[in-house]
């Protein structure tokens, strides 16, 4: 089970990298024949329908990795997430490997962009929960 779950975060890790490095920033839901769900000619409402299902099982999988997680000792979630990271790296490094220069430029544009957003929804976290704290 364990082993699953540590296959399933590494996967879960890279997306991020893999969708960066697609057209439009992974934001392929406007016609081509990019996906699966795309080649269904689904409907506006299913889309929309569709989207909310997809966001709602990636929250899911990720409380219920975080729920493993948390049961590992200390020394191998930090180990752990250490060499995600590096996988993480490695893997961006190599989707940018293969660009061309004013592709680079645009992937590292949106790079800085994730990483701030990121950075807002934790400072945004950390505010909530001292808040939460505090009430």
């Amino acid at each position: 089970m364990m082993r699953k779950t540590l296959i399933a975060v590494l996967f879960a890790s890279t997306l991020p990298t893999i969708a960066m490095a697609m057209p439009d920033g992974g934001q392929r839901h406007h016609g081509g024949q990019h996906s699966p769900f795309e080649q269904l000619d689904l409907t506006k409402e299913q889309r929309t329908e569709m989207r909310q299902l997809m966001r709602e099982q990636m929250k899911n999988h990720r409380e219920i990795t975080q729920q493993y997680l948390s049961k590992l000792p200390e020394a191998q979630r930090k180990a752990m997430q250490e060499e995600l990271k590096a996988n993480q790296e490695k893997t961006q490094k190599q989707v940018r490997d293969l660009l061309k220069p004013e592709q680079q430029k645009k992937f590292d544009e949106l790079h800085e962009e994730m990483a701030a957003k990121r950075a807002d929804r934790a400072e945004f976290a950390q505010w909530k929960a001292e808040r939460d704290k505090t009430n």
